[in-house]
């Protein structure tokens, strides 16, 4: 009887018993969730797709100017000339801005107007006159309530 030695190629080859075992696993473990997978149609849900609008939607574009008691005038939060300005200005061009942009994204521009119960009238009127020289027709008032 001959004994091996560390000389002999001791090789023994591919191994295919446990590529067998574990493709077996792979396929239990597919087969187990086979089983919970729900049909789509019996759950009678919608995939997300492509839209189809009926009608176009109709973008506003909203602005809020509101006059303090003291005659401060803001838009959208911010201040806006001093509140002895009777031409305002700055609001005038920052609104024809706002019109032209809106004009030339062919949505609706509509200014909301909230004046504080103790404001000066000829102020709201100042704001006014501001919003018809920007030419801005869709305004909507509003009163600050007082708490």
């Amino acid at each position: 009887m001959r004994i091996p030695t560390k000389a002999q190629n001791t090789d023994i080859g591919f191994q295919i018993a446990p590529m067998i075992d574990v493709v077996f696993v792979i396929l239990v473990f597919f087969m187990s969730l086979a089983a919970q997978i729900r049909i789509e149609q019996i759950l009678q849900t919608k995939l997300p797709g492509v839209a189809v609008a009926g009608t176009p939607v109709d973008f506003v574009d909203e602005q809020i100017l509101q006059v303090s008691e003291d005659g401060e005038v803001t838009l959208n939060d911010e201040i806006f000339d001093s509140p002895v300005s009777r031409d305002l200005p700055q609001l005038t061009s920052t609104l024809g801005q706002l019109k032209a942009s809106s004009d030339a994204a062919k949505t609706k521009f509509v200014v909301t107007l909230i004046s504080h119960p103790e404001s000066p009238y000829y102020r709201t009127i100042d704001v006014l006159n501001s919003l018809a020289v920007a030419g801005v027709t869709n305004v909507t008032f509003t009163a600050d309530s007082e708490d």
